[in-house]
């Protein structure tokens, strides 16, 4: 029986310390009013046009009053831009950390649930960590809906599309009304949050009273329960995609878009796995993982980050090559204004995961895993950032307390929850009939 150690615990509560201090200072920080703006700005552009304001009256006796008028009303429109951007910029870091520790929990249990469903014989023994895990997706379900509400009562401006006066000037949102509308958005999203939630507990349930009494019946329902909650997922995914992340460029739309959130959050959500049975593992725990249960969890990081990568350049060829506007201009903003993340994601994310486990004897060496796994997640960060960002705060972008600080509270939350439950019940599902296979798994 796995313990949780008191130095995992303190680890936790000072990493969700630390994060509340980050967000707290992000939001206080933030400025309040276009004349701070304005103070930030020049600080940014000092130097950068000196000597320019000499000549601003020479030689101009006659000034284009009009001119002058007009060109005032562009920078106060644009510092009020700016002002909303800067606004903005600790909500959508929160809201990046937020769905993307909810959705590798979620990642999580549906890697589960497709063991289940396929009846495999290798993975019962890691089915512990995975239920444990996916805890966290309870706690992260209701702090992210509480997200989305702050956002549907106005207290943020992640959604260019709640807000009333955007949406009377833009044909293009309008028609789109009838789908992007609060109630209709809300709803989808107890729908979603709370049936994936609801299948996690019984398939939890139903694990825990097959070790209590031996009956197969309970393997059997959760055979038949992860049969429909892929039915479910499958939908459910690809629409939450469209509401959370595709909606924040409201004019910008792809046919791929689900498949490729999915793999971005399901790479992550096998590669915690695979890091936390070698923690457990290292530690004295999981006796029973060989190195063929290792390899196998490194051979999904390595095809998976393929899979992911093959959608990345389909999604970005394709609309590159057609060259439509409304299309490229999502591209464009994000190579002008986040190149180094958005062609740096494709290093971090394909490239360097691809050199260190493309060799089979690597894929059983620990320190390769970890080293493998952890720019798999950072560089799925980033893969979430870049998604959400150029939407809600567009070129006024900096990794700051507010970014960090979500990293760092909603990591330790899932640590917290996560090693919690994986304490609550032996490591070994002794009754599950696959586990004697899996425990003498060799590839």
């Amino acid at each position: 029986m796995y313990t949780f150690s008191s130095k995992l615990k303190t680890f936790s509560f000072v990493l969700m310390f630390l994060g509340i201090v980050g967000i707290v200072y992000g939001f206080l920080s933030a400025p309040k009013t276009i004349e701070e703006v304005e103070v930030i700005l020049t600080e940014q552009h000092h130097g950068a046009h000196g000597g320019h304001d000499a000549h601003a009256t020479a030689g101009h006796d006659t000034t284009d009053a009009q001119a002058k008028v007009e060109a005032d009303k562009e920078h106060k429109a644009h510092l009020e831009h700016v002002l909303h951007q800067l606004q903005n910029k600790p909500w959508a870091a929160v809201y990046v950390g937020c769905i993307f520790f909810m959705l590798i929990s979620l990642g999580i249990f549906t890697f589960n649930q497709i063991q289940y469903a396929a009846s495999a014989g290798w993975s019962p023994v890691l089915f512990r960590v995975m239920e444990g895990l996916s805890a966290y997706l309870l706690p992260g379900s209701i702090l992210f809906f509480l997200l989305l509400l702050a956002s549907s009562a106005h207290l943020n401006h992640l959604f260019v599309w709640m807000d009333a006066e955007t949406v009377a000037n833009d044909p293009l949102i309008q028609g789109k009304s009838g789908f992007l509308n609060i109630p209709f958005f809300l709803i989808r999203a107890v729908v979603f949050l709370g049936g994936w939630n609801i299948f996690r507990m019984l398939s939890r349930k139903n694990s825990l009273a097959l070790d209590e009494t031996g009956d197969l019946t309970f393997y059997k329902k959760n055979f038949k329960l992860a049969a429909g909650y892929l039915v479910f997922f499958i939908i459910t995914e690809s629409i939450m995609s469209w509401d959370w992340i595709m909606s924040i460029d409201t004019h910008w739309y792809s046919t791929l878009f689900g498949w490729y959130v999915f793999a971005s959050f399901f790479v992550t959500g096998i590669t915690i796995i695979a890091l936390v049975t070698l923690y457990l593992k290292g530690n004295g725990y999981l006796e029973f993982v060989n190195t063929s249960h290792i390899h196998d969890l490194a051979k999904f990081m390595f095809g998976l980050s393929i899979f992911w990568t093959y959608l990345w350049f389909s999604q970005f060829m394709l609309q590159w090559y057609s060259n439509i506007p409304e299309e490229v201009t999502y591209f464009i903003f994000r190579i002008e204004e986040y190149n180094t993340l958005f062609f740096g994601m494709l290093v971090v994310n394909f490239v360097l995961p691809i050199l260190l486990l493309i060799n089979t004897d690597f894929k059983r060496l620990s320190w390769i895993i970890v080293m493998a796994g952890l720019l798999i997640i950072v560089g799925h960060y980033i893969d979430f950032f870049v998604m959400i960002m150029p939407g809600t705060v567009g070129a006024s972008w900096f990794i700051g307390a507010a970014e960090i600080g979500s990293v760092l509270f909603f990591g330790g939350l899932f640590i917290f929850v996560g090693f919690s439950a994986i304490a609550k019940a032996p490591l070994l599902a002794k009754n599950n009939p696959m586990i004697e296979e899996s425990k003498h798994f060799h590839y």
